[in-house]
């Protein structure tokens, strides 16, 4: 089994030890036996209100409450990092009769009942109790509400308005457009333990990390019914062989938690606790991720700390006031997406963040988080002009509250989680993101490296001819390549919004523009720090992602796509199986360059390096369409090289320009070095030499 923490755990320290879980059983009676009771008091009989029995938490505040004073003083401290194990919805057995305990924070409500369809959402008859601790928490006992109820809370708020809101802390929403929670549980009997014991070795920073962006809605839909989503089991059974066949080693998915805007992709989420139910059940998405892991596949997961929408429903206003969000709408408002900023001052809105952190690393065994917009988060002026924003204390325009969430964020996160990465999506040049955080960094594992991409693109966006003149657009990466643990990202964002996709931005004829693609990858590959391809990307889709649909699969019934597959499949192959590919990625002996200087038939060359002397390959690139033969390159060691790939090979819809034989260096000085070697270089071509002895 793996291990897992039960769902009813008292919190006796910030990071708890592990439990094993028990064997599958009925979620209600194995909440029931867990379900937190009082050494101190007596049971106290329940009360009727409205003709429907609930404990009177006001009476009997130790027996049927789920929280500790300690729990509370992490809450209001910043500090409790498990609040999905005791605000929000529970199913438990009090006094023998099985229920759902109801938690809400909303300090600045003047009431908050439960409404929904057990009681016919009469606003009255369950109202729940606010804790005499001044921790704004409201709570209650309501019987024979089980799983799968559908509720809400009733909030009469600071303002004086009413307000109906989903659960923050819901485990389970209904299917948009319906917007009410879902009592729920997140009970399952993991099968991936192999993983689980291993993960520290698959994601550890000298392995191959190639991952697999993907957005759920529009993977893939039922062929049969395009407008049918297909269930996270149906993903399943396709996503799962088709990463395994790719050879990509993680799979990213874009957010999965509930939000209601399908245009948002995602990225404009209410439910923060819940994966969204347009594909089913929290059950059957641990199963996708099971699944993903029995082929020891990692599963990276999209997270949005940085803004929420308006809805509603969700968190905006939650109580009347500024409850989640910054009440300075110089800090609390996005004017990019119209959204709203938490206010990451306030402990409790910190503790909900890590929290939310922390429920996908345990409760769905997620190997790791990208982190969406941490530019945006760091910084107070982001997309304001002069007077829409106020200096920090010191005069400075970071947003010091965010680094010191994110700080904490990581150093939580990497305590509980050794074996994972988080990954920050940080566009500018903020010092040390991926440095930890006792030494002054944010702590994260992994940045993306968006200055590579903008230069790379830029750079094969230009016709061959024009490239001489462009040659430091590709090289330049290599000046701070390694100042963070970089991320290369081919990501969704490159393929929308009229920038078209990948294929379709390179120059030439179709025979150009896919040789193009697979000299871009090729370079991606080979170049130094872990990758990341968005779907669609790596068989050529020739159109831009188109969120509501899915991906042009019918395209490699044809020549030029099923080629491209082929050569993502061999370059995975290769970056994962050669050491000098990925052993050094984040450190400067990892990377040689041999020759930036022949620009004027726009070929660069350069080896990556193994911690072992003789784990070498050696890369040479021809951005232009002419092929150039007997071509001589100087190399790093002396002896016998062998071609381990060639991005023009018939099979991935090339000219077949290869050195099928082994190439034996000759004592000839080149490139600074006393041994070089000839060979043919294709046309828009990679070629890949390892070094043999």
């Amino acid at each position: 089994m793996a291990k897992r923490k039960t769902t009813t755990d008292n919190i006796p320290e910030t990071t708890p030890a592990k439990k094993t879980s028990p064997r599958k059983k009925n979620v209600e009676s194995v909440e029931a036996s867990a379900a937190p009771t009082s050494p101190e008091t007596s049971v106290e009989a329940p009360v009727v209100v409205a003709e429907t029995v609930f404990v009177d938490t006001s009476k009997s505040v130790w027996n049927h409450t789920r929280f500790s004073d300690f729990d509370i003083h992490l809450f209001r401290s910043g500090k409790h990092y498990r609040l999905y194990e005791k605000l929000g919805s529970h199913v438990v057995e009090v006094v023998g009769v099985v229920g759902t305990y109801f938690a809400v924070w909303a300090p600045s409500a003047r009431s908050v009942s439960v409404i929904g369809n057990f009681n016919g959402w009469n606003r009255q008859s369950h109202q729940l109790s606010v804790r005499w601790d001044s921790s704004g928490i409201w709570e209650g006992f309501i019987p024979h509400v089980g799983r799968g109820e559908v509720y809400k809370y009733y909030i009469h708020g600071a303002n004086g308005l009413h307000f109906e809101k989903g659960d923050p802390y819901a485990l389970r929403w209904e299917t948009p457009p319906q917007t009410a929670s879902v009592v729920w549980d997140t009970w399952y009997e993991w099968k991936d333990d192999y993983w689980i014991r291993n993960r520290g070795k698959f994601n550890a920073l000298n392995k191959p990390f190639s991952v697999y962006e993907v957005h759920l809605a529009s993977w893939r839909r039922d062929p049969s019914n395009p407008s049918r989503f297909l269930s996270y089991e149906e993903i399943a059974d396709a996503l799962v062989p088709y990463v395994k066949e790719m050879g990509f080693t993680h799979v990213e998915f874009m957010p999965v938690m509930e939000y209601p805007y399908s245009p948002s992709w995602g990225y404009q989420i209410t439910g923060y606790f819940a994966p969204s139910s347009r594909f089913g059940t929290p059950q059957g998405f641990m199963e996708l991720v099971e699944r993903l892991h029995q082929e020891n596949i990692g599963v990276y997961l999209d997270w949005v700390p940085s803004h929420f929408p308006g809805d509603a429903h969700g968190l905006y206003e939650f109580d009347g006031s500024h409850l989640y969000e910054h009440p300075d709408m110089r800090k609390g408002y996005h004017p990019d997406w119209k959204s709203y900023i938490f206010n990451y001052s306030r402990n409790e809105v910190r503790s909900f963040l890590i929290s939310n952190a922390m429920f996908w690393l345990d409760r769905f065994h997620i190997d790791g988080l990208r982190v969406d917009a941490v530019a945006s988060m760091l910084y107070l002026d982001y997309s304001r002009n002069h007077g829409e924003w106020e200096p920090n204390i010191f005069g400075g325009r970071e947003n010091l509250e965010v680094i010191s969430l994110l700080k904490e964020l990581n150093e939580a996160v990497y305590k509980e989680y050794p074996e994972i990465q988080t990954i920050a999506e940080e566009s500018t040049a903020f010092p040390g993101v991926s440095r930890p955080a006792f030494m002054g960094g944010l702590g994260f594992g992994m940045k993306w490296m968006m200055g590579w991409m903008n230069d790379t693109l830029r750079y094969f966006e230009r016709d061959p001819y024009y490239r001489r003149w462009h040659q430091e657009e590709i090289t330049f990466s290599t000046v701070y390549a390694f100042s963070e643990n970089f991320m290369l990202p081919l990501s969704h964002d490159e393929v929308v919004y009229g920038k078209k996709s990948l294929v379709s931005k390179m120059p030439g004829d179709e025979w150009q523009r896919f040789a193009n693609l697979r000299l871009l990858f090729s370079y991606m590959f080979t170049h130094p720090g872990t990758k990341l391809l968005f779907m669609g990307g790596e068989f050529g889709q020739t159109s831009e992602w188109k969120f509501e649909g899915s991906l042009d699969w019918h395209l490699l019934d044809f020549a030029p796509h099923q080629g491209m597959k082929e050569c993502m499949k061999a370059l995975n192959n290769v970056y994962r199986n050669e050491l000098a590919l990925h052993e050094q990625s984040f450190v400067p002996e990892g990377f040689e360059w041999i020759d930036t200087s022949d620009r004027e038939n726009s070929i660069i060359v350069f080896a990556r390096k193994g911690t072992r002397i003789k784990e070498q390959v050696v890369v040479v690139l021809n951005m232009t369409p002419t092929p150039r033969l007997n071509y001589r390159v100087g190399v790093p060691l002396e002896g016998v090289w062998k071609e381990i790939f060639n991005s023009d090979a018939k099979e991935f819809f090339g000219s077949g320009l290869l050195n099928p034989e082994p190439l034996t260096t000759e004592a000839e000085k080149w490139h600074g070095r006393p041994d070089s070697l000839r060979l043919s270089i294709p046309p828009l071509g990679a070629v890949v030499l390892k070094y043999q002895g």
